[in-house]
């Protein structure tokens, strides 16, 4: 199996944080639909347990969402490849993305193997530059992090080629439609007491929605907390 770089390599883990989990996963996650080659091989080599406290480390590979402090979650890896796969399907290239929730900075990583630029805005300070210290070990350098309300996206950077949140706000900001290319995708859950994932395709005429299921994530929230 080929990484990255070497600092991936360094941080592979063992045991219940090993190769060999992560293998296990990816075959649960194509039990589960997951098709997309790129998306699966990056989850096979993206070490989640360096995203999560050591106390949880032993459950990193468990397809499931684990605290990671500040009342955040790390997402399901079944939901972080859905989401991603989704996004890889579009009509056009996918090479900017604006994630939503950097969270963790998991799902930063997975994006950052796949595309050319990733732009990331979190609300909770502390989140937001864990996140980079990690990214930072793993030598990922596509990336740039931003302290922001996730409802206003990031205009200065926009337009993008695809937009993934991480958190659920009551209804879709409009916000972030105006912020996608023509022929981008944006997908995110939506709801308050029941979620739902739903993807948005931008067309020259319209914005084509499109229903992926029943999700659980964080709510979308206003303002940053510093």
């Amino acid at each position: 199996m080929q990484y990255p770089n070497s600092a991936f390599e360094a941080y592979q883990g063992l045991g219940m944080t090993s190769q060999r989990t992560r293998n296990r996963l990816v075959e649960r996650l194509i039990e589960k639909g997951v098709s997309d080659d790129r998306v699966l091989d990056t989850i096979r080599i993206v070490p989640r347990h360096l995203f999560l406290d050591e106390a949880m480390s032993s459950r990193s590979y468990e397809d499931t969402a684990l605290p990671i402090g500040y009342g955040q979650t790390i997402s399901q890896p079944w939901v972080v490849a859905k989401m991603t796969q989704w996004i890889l399907e579009s009509s056009i290239p996918i090479k900017k993305v604006l994630e939503i929730g950097t969270g963790s900075g998991y799902q930063t990583a997975i994006l950052s193997l796949l595309v050319d630029e990733v732009y990331s805005v979190e609300r909770i300070q502390a989140l937001s530059e864990r996140a980079e210290i990690t990214l930072n070990k793993l030598e990922l350098e596509n990336v740039q992090f931003s302290l922001s309300d996730g409802h206003w996206g990031w205009l200065d950077k926009a337009p993008f080629d695809a937009i993934i949140s991480a958190a659920s706000p009551a209804e879709l900001p409009q916000e972030l439609i105006n912020q996608l290319k023509v022929g981008g995708r944006l997908v995110m859950p939506i709801g308050e007491s029941k979620q739902l994932l739903y993807g948005f395709e931008k067309t020259p005429s319209e914005v084509i929605e499109t229903c992926l299921g029943e999700v659980m994530f964080v709510p979308m929230k206003s303002g940053v907390e510093a």
